[in-house]
């Protein structure tokens, strides 16, 4: 019995570089090789989900990328989970962008979606618009004229030149309208100057703390469902049945959390076996 609590005694004295090692080996390894922990979708996130299936082949969905590098791991792994959903229902997807970054981040989830995945047609199945600066006057001039905002494409394509822009002249056009956001300009701008005035359904997906934020448009009805940061990626991966980042993501936060906490639990075990000790002797 002595034997071990020395053991104990030293092993709580462990250099704490050997901790970061432990710790960054159990966050790689789930994302390289994910454990498939149980994830349980919350009401927010099911709402979604059900309001894009209620969308038939052909609708229309504006999307909008307004976050950059420093929140893609949170934002980007639901923005790509939700074009899964909506390009496996053959909806029409445009792409807007009210942040630089959100332009580049829209770039690389179509090219892994779109063109990789599904080998969608550019300017007939989805079109990316691009980024025009202004914040919410660029959701205003979308409601009352899209084509005062957007001459060209991201590619330099006239809109008129694009088969599905025909028919789109504002927001209004759409048949669910989603926001990408990390925050302003972002979700609240398009509840206030795009959702409420048109009517047009709107989903969004925020890092976990812009949720309280947001929530309080979702209890009115304004926004139906919202995705919150990393779990709710995770939980939408598991709704569409398609397991991404977002999934080994929070496989690799559970882990970590258990072991934290394990280190936590046997540091004070060892705190109180030396401090006996001490008193002891």
């Amino acid at each position: 019995m002595e034997k071990f609590l020395d053991f104990i005694v030293r092993a709580g004295s462990l250099d704490r570089r050997y901790i970061f090692v432990v710790i960054a080996f159990v966050v790689i390894m789930p994302l390289f090789y994910p454990l498939g922990l149980p994830i349980r979708p919350t009401v927010s996130s099911k709402t979604i989900y059900d309001t894009v299936e209620q969308l038939e082949a052909g609708n229309k969905a504006l999307v909008s990328f307004e976050y950059g590098p420093s929140t893609k791991p949170e934002i980007h792994p639901m923005a790509v989970a939700l074009l899964r959903h909506l390009f496996e229902k053959d909806v029409k997807v445009y792409v807007t962008c009210l942040w630089p970054d959100g332009q580049f981040m829209a770039m690389e989830a179509l090219a892994q979606v779109a063109e990789n995945q599904y080998h969608k047609e550019y300017g007939v199945d989805y079109v990316l618009l691009g980024f025009r600066p202004g914040n919410e006057a660029v959701i205003k001039g979308l409601v009352s004229n899209f084509r005062k905002v957007y001459t060209v494409d991201a590619r330099g394509n006239f809109l008129d030149d694009i088969p599905m822009m025909d028919g789109i002249n504002q927001v209004g056009d759409f048949d669910y309208l989603f926001s990408a956001s990390a925050g302003y300009p972002g979700t609240v701008e398009w509840v206030q100057y795009a959702a409420d005035p048109t009517g047009v359904t709107m989903g969004t997906g925020t890092t976990s703390i812009q949720v309280n934020e947001v929530m309080p448009y979702v209890q009115s009805g304004q926004i139906k469902g919202i995705l919150g940061g990393m779990p709710g990626a995770a939980e939408y991966e598991k709704l569409i049945g398609q397991p991404g980042i977002g999934t080994s993501g929070m496989d690799a936060q559970s882990v970590a959390h258990i072991v934290i906490v394990g280190f936590i639990i046997f540091g004070n075990i060892s705190f109180f076996v030396e401090r006996r000790r001490a008193k002891k002797y």
